[in-house]
């Protein structure tokens, strides 16, 4: 039995879900999601309530079922409140500004690297501080961990892309005899 899926979501005011035989689609105030549905696992609608359980329990259904209920439930979080995820660029010379629709990074390479955003997202440069925004919680993990594989901190200094709240483990460097 899945913890996660055996709780009742709570719809809040100013949301709505459709349920279709193959797609979850949810619509609030800051935008819409949708998701493909598993036909193992069946969404269910009454009032503000939604309730996941699977059509038969199999080994398959059982990992899905708490998956999707938690996809639901970000779903709904991602539509009324952005989530948000901070980068810090420590180093010196490195810079990063938003043009457009990409985001130009100096990271210490002989050129600039410049990295599309994607469509759904708002990014923010200020100083050394990146910030992504958006309604998807995976698309926000997804381009704040593929900006942070540009230049990941090294150990040593602690240059490079870190989260915020990331704490670097230091290493000692080269001991003078």
């Amino acid at each position: 039995m899945s913890r996660i899926g055996k709780k009742i979501i709570i719809l809040p005011e100013k949301t709505e879900i459709k349920v279709s035989s193959d797609l979850i689609a949810v619509k609030g105030p800051l935008g819409e999601l949708s998701r493909p549905l598993h036909p193992m696992i069946e969404v269910k609608v009454s009032g503000n309530e939604i309730t996941v359980h699977p059509k038969k329990i199999t080994l398959e259904s059982r990992a899905l079922w708490g998956a999707y209920a938690s996809h639901i439930t970000n779903m709904i979080s991602g539509v009324n409140k952005l989530f948000e995820k901070k980068l810090i660029l420590e180093g010196i010379g490195f810079k990063s500004e938003v043009k457009g629709s990409q985001i130009v990074l100096a990271l210490g390479f002989f050129h600039p690297v410049n990295v599309q955003i994607p469509e759904g997202l708002k990014v923010t440069a200020e100083k050394n501080i990146i910030s992504v925004l958006g309604a998807d919680k995976e698309m926000v993990g997804q381009f704040a961990a593929r900006l942070r594989s540009l230049k990941k901190p090294e150990p040593y200094k602690g240059k490079g892309m870190r989260y915020d709240g990331e704490i670097i483990r230091r290493k000692q460097g080269k001991k003078s005899v």
